[in-house]
């Protein structure tokens, strides 16, 4: 059965890696008024591609229908903010970053990131297409070009004079269904001795750790350092650094610069972290074969203990309502026979309620009120953070529930 070919190098894809089922796309979250209206479903299947060894999902949604008008806002984590403002300093320091410098970013959502820049007095560019998240941005101070990013945007850039001394983007590769389009834009718009970062969650991880939950309609790829290598080479881009990051499930960030350019030294970290890729198979086909079964023991394991809770009594709640926990949601046919409701701090998703699964999202405070038995925590890369808010919970014998990699309770 043909299903598409590679975003990379146009390959049939013929390897499956996970199959999902059907699911809603993970950010369309709904209105209470519109709870019986269509709601559309889509095959949310990942496959690998034979020859580059991609990992990615079929397109069956415009990102202009995903992401003109988006629900998630970056600004909502205290712990995604904090790692921004390490970065900033880092790259100052790094770079020698000055108010000479641009610092243009790819995906800059509300300005979570480039504020930071700018209160050193170092000019920034956001580019964002959601047009309601880009004007939280503007609100701030940061000039936001509205657009998707590609190569036209970068053009239009480059003839208003515009080049960057470092470009960067956030979780935003794997939202790109046009890869050759968005990296060929990159290297047009970095500076002669600039330098590209960009930060994605690590196939590694994915793989390593059963996050099948990050897999949804929004990320059309998924990426090992050995492929993202192969891509931005394949553009005139050379990787000279790599590190290993703990966000989102563990994250790597890559820097790159052009082809051309010799300023900047290759460091060890590459060849360190390939090698780690091949000793985890991520160079084998075989390895993504295994992984199908990996997501569907995580799923049983789940719902008997969702089953065993309920029997006896018990009440649970959500806490987050992100893409994510959807993933797993619809997958798991989780809906309010096992979760009563689930809460998050975003004034954008209270009174929504999750797609395909319709568990009303509530204010934070509802947990306190209603007094549950356990808590289910959607984003556990956030789980820290969120246990340290709700350590009330223990006040009456609550208990935190981790759903990846596997089901852990946790008093």
């Amino acid at each position: 059965m043909k299903h598409g070919n590679c975003r990379f190098c146009k390959t049939e894809l013929k390897t499956s890696v996970a199959d999902l089922g059907m699911s809603p796309l993970a950010n369309a979250y709904i209105r209470p008024e519109r709870k019986r209206g269509l709601e559309y479903f889509f095959p949310l299947h990942a496959f690998i591609c034979d020859k580059c060894l991609l990992v990615q999902v079929e397109e069956f949604e415009t990102p202009q229908a995903i992401f003109s008008d988006y629900a998630y806002f970056s600004s909502y984590s205290k712990t995604w903010l904090t790692h921004c403002q390490k970065y900033t300093s880092l790259m100052i320091e790094k770079f020698g970053l000055n108010p000479k410098s641009l610092v243009i970013e790819i995906a800059s959502n509300d300005g979570y990131l480039l504020q930071y820049f700018k209160e050193k007095n170092i000019p920034v560019i956001g580019i964002e297409p959601a047009e309601n998240v880009a004007k939280v941005a503007e609100q701030k101070g940061i000039p936001t070009v509205v657009k998707f990013f590609g190569v036209q945007t970068a053009q239009t850039l480059i003839e208003s004079g515009k080049k960057a001394d470092l470009l960067l983007g956030n979780n935003v590769l794997a939202h790109v269904p046009d890869l050759n389009d968005f990296v060929k834009g990159m290297k047009l718009l970095l500076n002669d001795h600039g330098v590209l970062t960009m930060e994605f969650p690590h196939l590694l991880n994915l793989i390593e750790q059963n996050q099948f939950d990050t897999i949804y309609h929004e990320h059309f790829s998924y990426f090992s350092l050995q492929t993202v290598e192969r891509v931005f080479n394949h553009h005139g881009l050379t990787l000279f650094d790599v590190e290993e990051l703990p966000t989102h499930g563990g994250s790597i960030r890559i820097y790159a610069h052009h082809k051309e350019d010799t300023t900047h030294k290759l460091t060890p970290n590459i060849d360190r972290l390939k090698e780690k890729e091949a000793k985890s198979g991520l160079n084998k086909i075989e390895t993504y074969k295994k992984f199908n079964d990996k997501v569907w023991d995580t799923k049983r394991k789940l719902l008997e203990f969702l089953i065993s809770a309920k029997r006896e009594g018990k009440t649970i709640v959500g806490y987050g309502a992100p893409a994510k926990g959807n993933t797993l949601l619809n997958f798991c046919g989780i809906r309010q026979d096992f979760l009563d409701y689930t809460v998050d701090i975003s004034p954008h998703k209270i009174g929504c309620l999750l797609p395909g699964t319709h568990i009303p999202i509530e204010h934070p405070d509802k947990i306190k009120e209603t007094k549950p038995d356990y808590v289910l925590i959607l984003p556990w890369n956030f789980k820290e953070e969120i246990m340290d808010k709700t350590q009330f919970l223990r006040e009456w014998g609550g208990k935190f529930v981790i759903p990846i990699p596997e089901v852990r309770i946790i008093d």
